[in-house]
């Protein structure tokens, strides 16, 4: 038979029968109280009993110890006021001391000004409303920090007064970017619907294959000013225009006219296939539709671009009597569906770069941050909330795939440079 362990019976002590200084008790009994509740609203209470005595050390170094008289003092308590902090998402009542100097001028706390910035406020509503989380329900989702500390600035208002002005400032900072050092390769253009808003986007790619959001413009893809307005914008800001980029775009007539007005030849630019394939086969009947898209994406696969030409020529023409519409829609901007494929790239950045996938990937996430606005005011309210959700994905951002191979993509625009170049300074 196995050794069977005695039960211990320990008894309950509480803190009046521990033999402790009186003011070690009566801390000890605040700091119980505050775990009762949450253990995160003992952090709060520990980190503002922290705060008040490192104003106080701070108070004492610029007016002396307390209760002794100097002749030499240059400066005097003040007694004290209630002020707030910044703590999360809110911000906090705290007991400030004050000092005042022999003249009568108020003196600053360092301490005070740290953590009373209401920046961090700000970043603090906008983290937490991209993520979902809404003006009403905004403080039931803030870190607990004890009944007995007052909490201000988390009403609805107030939230989205912070958050109005935080997507200002990230649409202001989007449209002031420098693009003139970031060496960019080519430019991906596609457009969110947002409600009854269509919102341009300009993804960018540069020489170390990262990716980074350009500007966007509020209107439609088929709005020639709108995307006029987007390039040109762009090109302000530093976008070169003496050099060739790719551009990878839609397919839409609008943006189509304002690159080729802005570059001319000097612009390779490549059709979305996705966005082809789905025009095309939008005129054809459900059965039909996998066939000919098999078909496709057959051709668009091909090593040589005068092949593939040719193989896409012949199926158009075979949808000729049947389908004319689907049969004009692979003729309409064909060569630009194998701009890829003729500058020679590689495999896997043929891949990334003959669709809009990597801006639609942005769009997606996008719309996942912008799901539950239910009542969209303005097209300034879209463009804010775009700008927005748009720096937040970029953090997320990875290099393109293909990246290795990108040396093979700056190599052939040089070379369409210098062969279109000398036709585009004569005309």
């Amino acid at each position: 038979m196995g050794k069977v362990s005695r039960p211990r019976v320990v008894a309950k002590q509480h803190l009046a029968d521990l033999d402790l200084p009186e003011q070690v008790t009566l801390s000890l009994a605040e700091l119980a109280a505050a775990a009762k509740e949450h253990l995160l609203s003992l952090s709060v209470a520990l980190g503002l009993a922290t705060l008040k005595e490192l104003m106080e050390d701070e108070l004492t170094r610029i007016v002396g110890p307390k209760g002794r008289h100097r002749s030499d003092r240059t400066a005097y308590r003040h007694g004290s006021e209630r002020r707030s902090v910044t703590l999360g998402g809110r911000r906090v009542q705290i007991e400030r001391p004050r000092a005042r100097a022999r003249d009568g001028a108020e003196l600053p706390l360092a301490t005070y000004a740290a953590v009373s910035d209401r920046d961090l406020l700000t970043e603090a509503a906008l983290a937490r409303m991209l993520v979902g989380i809404s003006t009403r329900q905004y403080g039931r989702g803030l870190e607990p920090v004890g009944s007995d500390v007052g909490s201000r600035g988390v009403s609805r208002s107030a939230v989205s007064r912070r958050f109005i002005a935080a997507t200002r400032a990230k649409l202001d900072q989007l449209r002031a970017r420098d693009l003139s050092a970031l060496g960019l390769l080519a430019v991906f253009i596609d457009g969110i619907q947002v409600a009854d808003h269509t919102i341009v986007v300009a993804l960018g790619v540069d020489e170390r294959a990262e990716k980074h959001v350009l500007g966007l413009e509020e209107g439609t893809t088929e709005n020639a000013a709108v995307c006029q307005r987007l390039v040109s914008g762009l090109i302000e800001r530093g976008l070169p225009t003496d050099r060739a980029i790719l551009f990878v775009i839609d397919g839409g007539k609008a943006l189509r006219k304002a690159i080729r007005d802005t570059y001319g030849a000097l612009a390779p630019v490549q059709r979305c296939v996705l966005h082809k394939g789905r025009n095309v086969t939008d005129h054809l009947p459900e059965g039909l539709q996998p066939v000919i898209r098999r078909k496709l994406d057959q051709a668009w696969r091909m090593d040589d671009p005068d092949e593939a030409e040719r193989a896409l020529r012949r199926l158009a023409s075979s949808l000729e009597e049947a389908h004319p519409g689907a049969a004009a829609s692979i003729r309409e901007g064909l060569e630009e569906t194998l701009t890829v494929v003729r500058l020679g790239l590689s495999p896997a950045l043929i891949k990334t770069f003959r669709s809009t996938n990597p801006i639609d990937s942005l769009c997606d996430g996008i719309r996942t941050m912008q799901r539950n606005v239910k009542n969209w005011r303005s097209g300034t309210m879209a463009e804010r909330w775009t700008a927005a959700a748009s720096l937040e994905r970029e953090k997320r951002f990875r290099r393109i795939n293909g990246y290795r191979d990108l040396w093979i993509l700056k190599r052939a625009l040089d070379r369409h440079t210098k062969e279109v170049a000398p036709s585009r300074s004569a005309a």
